[in-house]
């Protein structure tokens, strides 16, 4: 592989590692807001509040 085939398939494998990335997270945030036994955010309103330094 010389240079003009090579900067085009590493910006696509980039591209599909960054959108593979996108919809792998997008699922983990659904289902951990589907599960209600999920430990809460400590920004969350509800949540337990953002811990002493020590």
């Amino acid at each position: 592989m010389s240079g003009p085939y090579l900067l085009p398939a590493l910006a696509l494998f980039t591209l599909l590692a960054a959108i593979g990335i996108a919809v792998w997270s997008k699922k983990r945030t659904k289902d951990r807001m589907a599960n209600d036994d999920a430990p809460k955010s400590s920004l969350a309103k509800d949540g337990p509040g953002p811990q002493p330094f020590r």
